[in-house]
């Protein structure tokens, strides 16, 4: 049952990813034949509005982000608290032995204090005398988001300011320790809420800010990062662009690229995608063509000369049948869009079947 829920899926994920893969170059290809590059001091033109638009420049926000707790201020799009708490770790290493003849296996479990970001649970170790932990952390992680920003004369949509996520660790060298809590410590970047850092006791707790998208022109912790977007023009904002083909367009990349390169950027992820789904349904299909056949194993498990060979066997065929038939699916989902190359793919496929019908008359009258 495993394996034809497996091989259902592998069809699913290969026949879709090429629909989906033509259908987001065919977009990308269109937008670039329409898009208009903007510089980013120009004033804004009305008769952009509803149009695709290409735009770098530098991010710019309102006011700064503000965490009162830590006394922390950057001029970002973004300011993140990560939490963590020393807590007890538990460990686990199973070893399969004999005795008596009956296979069993015997689990040795060690522990370990460290540094994690989620709560770990000390009700379900195997020695939980010795070795509890907190049940809920003093310290709650959470990320600041900037109400408005824009480049140049544009306000972001909220689909691109989430596509600024790139983190970078805030130095917390020189900033003041807020005085209202006597054993806050800085060290090594962090905040420590123990008197002594080097020497954590389980239950204390760590914390670390970072930002992404910096957009003040202060020194501290440094210039405005500049950003390239690609999206469409409704009066003073950038929105998703909906293409003919189906897809939206709504693009952002940390530096000063061209339009060109924008999209070249997005052709070779959706390229690096297609790949990766490919290879995802191959996996996927070559699994339940051996999940389907593994019945035949079990009738010479028996016998272990004959069952070496068997399984040896069942591979190479699982292989040679989820190679043709991903080949075959994609083909299908290629004749829709490119019908000559569709089947130019089919008939690879089916080349192996060809082959064996080719030789079977010639081996007949032998």
């Amino acid at each position: 049952m495993a394996g034809v829920c497996l091989l259902a899926l592998s069809f699913y994920v290969l026949f879709t990813n090429e629909g989906r893969a033509l259908r987001t170059a065919s977009s990308l290809d269109e937008g670039l034949k329409q898009v208009v590059s903007l510089h980013p001091d120009a004033m804004l033109d009305p008769q952009n509005d509803g149009r695709l638009v290409h735009l770098s420049g530098p991010l710019r926000t309102a006011q700064p982000l503000y965490d009162p707790n830590y006394g922390v201020t950057v001029q970002a799009v973004k300011l993140q608290r990560r939490v963590e708490m020393y807590q007890w770790v538990e460990y686990s290493e199973s070893r399969d032995y004999e005795e008596n003849g009956e296979k069993k296996t015997e689990t040795t479990y060690t522990y370990n204090t460290e540094w994690k970001s989620e709560v770990i649970s000390s009700r379900h170790f195997d020695q939980e005398v010795g070795h509890m932990n907190p049940s809920a952390m003093a310290v709650e992680s959470v990320t600041v988001v900037a109400p408005d920003v824009w480049v140049g004369e544009l306000f972001l949509s909220k689909g691109l300011v989430e596509q600024i996520n790139v983190f970078h660790t805030l130095s917390l060298q020189g900033l003041p320790v807020p005085v209202m809590n006597t054993f806050l410590t800085v060290y090594d970047d962090y905040f420590y809420h123990t008197a002594n850092p080097r020497r954590p006791e389980v239950g204390d707790v760590r914390i670390r800010f970072a930002y992404a998208g910096l957009s003040g022109d202060g020194v501290y912790p440094g210039p405005a990062h500049k950003v390239s977007v690609v999206a469409m023009q409704q009066s003073n904002q950038l929105k998703p662009f909906r293409t003919r083909s189906g897809d939206v367009l709504e693009i952002l990349y940390t530096g000063d690229l061209s339009a060109e390169e924008v999209f070249a950027r997005e052709h070779q992820l959706n390229n690096m995608k297609t790949w990766a789904l490919r290879l995802g349904g191959w996996a996927l299909m070559f699994l339940g063509v051996s999940l389907s056949t593994r019945i035949i194993y079990t009738l010479v498990d028996w016998v272990p000369v004959l069952r070496e060979l068997v399984s040896a066997g069942l591979k190479i065929f699982a292989l040679c049948v989820s190679c043709s038939l991903s080949l075959l699916t994609i083909s299908v989902g290629w004749i829709f869009y490119r019908p000559l190359l569709g089947g130019m793919l089919g008939l690879l496929a089916l080349l192996p079947l060809l082959l064996a019908h080719a030789r079977a008359p010639s081996k007949k009258n032998q």
